[in-house]
């Protein structure tokens, strides 16, 4: 199953493919209506890990509609797995590399509702 990593920000999210793992396939930047239509784009189910925020939940929740498969990670246990200085792109590898890890727990997809009492 191909994995997709994706650092989101306010406008434009880092996104970087894996088909195999430890080898990143293709890295694109895009802003958000690209994004939203390159996970439609997406024909066969995905991985998508994200590190766990209130925009994660959403674009969680946008990919499980699709029919993808959604991992959200806390963003403490993905500093670890970097390895350079923090950036978008090596957020992206860290997350690749972190989502291998047996013994992390994702962060489960909340639902409108539950964003909503907060």
């Amino acid at each position: 199953m191909k994995r997709i990593a994706v650092d989101l920000a306010k406008s434009v999210y880092q996104v970087a493919e894996s088909v195999r793992v430890g080898q990143v396939v293709q890295r694109k930047r895009l802003n958000r209506a690209a994004f939203r239509r390159y996970i439609q784009e997406q024909l066969e189910p995905v991985e998508w890990v994200m590190e766990a925020c209130g925009t994660a939940h959403h674009w969680g929740r946008v990919a499980q509609a699709q029919g993808h498969r959604v991992t959200l990670l806390h963003p403490r246990y993905v500093r670890a797995y970097r390895r350079r200085n923090k950036t978008d792109c090596n957020d992206c590898d860290a997350m690749l590399e972190a989502v291998r890890c047996k013994d992390m727990h994702p962060v489960p997809v909340k639902s409108h509702e539950q964003q909503q009492v907060q």
